[in-house]
């Protein structure tokens, strides 16, 4: 056909109209009818398919659309099947019972919730990676947590924020990197700059978690010797097994991509898990445990449930998910949905605090369309970028504001990647473990504070000069 293609427009309102009854299906679904969010997508999905279609756009536009909403989640999706396998080694090697069984001997029940918030941030600041913090780690303190008697997402909900606070405060972090990159500015001038929101964000969920920590359940201080006990008799509890941990903290600190340090701390545990498991293991055997999780048998029940998870096929359901929002997204920005939504917000951004705040609401409504922290980054950066230098605000607040509203945001999203990933590999629903990941909702509400105080203070002051 040598005609030319028609020209396609979304007006504002239809994008509204678009955006409001996506989240309104998404919410009613998922959040009162408790629905898993994999059909409410599908459904939306398949709505806004045919739309395209009523609207003018070809069959091979839309699939454009779809394959350039999944590319970027090709990657994490490795990660995801890549950390299935991760846990199930750590598991047979005796990494996690290791790190649970001094874990019993070493934390306060008094201060445990607290204690892990900061152990959490501490572990993603070192390895720069919330998803490898919260699926070793975080299923170490878990398992601690269920046997002390706190609730499953009290436990999660620090889990998260750590995670999350510790990966926005790395040099290490993809995310981190990738927002002082869109800004343009030193990776250590961002992370300066990010602890002027993040540290009080951090000192207020530490207060949270302090308060609501310390008024939980009484710990079943009879069962902990127990467990322990169940561990040492049927796990590697030693020096050896933590060598899996010291090579991921040093494939970390050389830079080394994910993939490769997921799978090099995958096989170093899989050769412990040879020469030093109590169990033994055929080569049929292993291959199963690294396809559908280590499965254990320990006589305990309790222990039994806490330590039968991993495997690729455990990350089967979240890579599905992700597939399917990720599509959903490529849908919204081939539609222009996302791009006129964000156009239209660039008119009221006339002072430093709503430009801020204007920064976060994109982002963040970024994370709940599309559900892809990267994609939030990216697009509310290109987006805003010029209106900083405009106003002119200095690319700091930029960067940081990006952190803030897309990558902390997206672990408050049941079907945005974080919140798919947490799901599975802590087997928790985001909509229990959301009201206690203070952090990732704190720091973006300080962002905005501190934008129209302080951040507005400094900008009339050079102003003024």
């Amino acid at each position: 056909m040598t005609q030319e293609k028609k020209k396609h427009t979304t007006s504002l309102l239809e994008s509204i109209v678009i955006l409001v009854g996506m989240l309104a299906c998404l919410g009613i679904l998922i959040i009162k009818y408790k629905m898993t969010p994999h059909i409410p997508i599908l459904m939306v999905f398949t709505v806004l398919l045919f739309y395209g279609k009523f609207r003018g756009y070809s069959w091979d536009e839309i699939h454009d659309g779809i394959v350039e909403g999944i590319k970027p989640g090709i990657i994490p999706i490795i990660i995801f099947l890549l950390i299935g396998v991760l846990v199930a080694t750590w598991i047979a090697s005796g990494t996690i019972p290791t790190i649970m069984y001094y874990g019993f001997k070493m934390v306060s029940v008094k201060f445990f919730i607290p204690t892990i918030f900061l152990l959490c941030t501490v572990i993603g600041i070192t390895v720069g990676s919330s998803f490898t913090t919260i699926s070793t780690m975080g299923i170490a303190f878990l398992g601690i947590g269920h046997i002390l008697g706190f609730s499953t997402a009290l436990t999660v909900g620090a889990i998260v924020s750590g995670a999350f606070l510790g990966n926005n405060l790395s040099p290490l972090s993809d995310t981190t990197n990738l927002a002082s990159g869109i800004a343009g500015i030193d990776v250590y001038d961002h992370i300066k700059s990010m602890a002027e929101t993040a540290l009080p964000a951090a000192l207020i969920s530490l207060v949270f978690y302090g308060v609501v920590g310390s008024s939980s359940k009484s710990a079943n201080m009879a069962g902990i010797q127990q467990m322990a006990d169940v561990l040492m008799t049927h796990f590697d509890i030693s020096f050896w097994a933590i060598l899996p941990v010291i090579i991921l903290f040093i494939f970390a600190w050389l830079k080394v991509p994910a993939i490769p340090s997921l799978l090099t701390s995958s096989f170093s545990a899989l050769f412990i898990t040879l020469f030093r498991s109590k169990q033994h293991y055929s080569l049929k055997v292993l291959c199963d445990m690294l396809m559908n999780g280590f499965v254990a048998k320990t006589g305990n029940r309790q222990m039994n449930v806490l330590l039968s998870r991993g495997g690729m096929a455990s990350m089967l359901n979240s890579a599905a998910l992700i597939i399917l929002a990720l599509s959903l997204g490529g849908l919204l920005i081939k539609y222009q949905v996302v791009e006129v939504l964000i156009t239209n917000i660039q008119q009221f951004v006339n002072t430093p605090g709503k430009l801020i705040m204007m920064t976060i609401v994109s982002a963040t409504g970024i994370n709940f369309l599309v559900g892809e922290q990267y994609l939030s980054v990216i697009l509310s950066g290109e987006t805003f970028k010029s209106a900083y230098d405009k106003l002119p605000l200095d690319r700091k607040y930029l960067s940081r504001t990006l952190s803030a509203g897309g990558s902390a945001v997206n672990a408050l999203v049941p079907w945005g990647v974080s919140g798919i990933f947490i799901a599975g590999a802590l087997g928790v629903n985001p909509i229990d473990y959301v009201p206690f990941a203070t952090y990732s909702f704190i720091e973006p509400i300080i962002s905005i504070v501190i934008g129209f105080t302080v951040v507005t203070w400094r900008y009339r002051k050079n102003q003024a000069k």
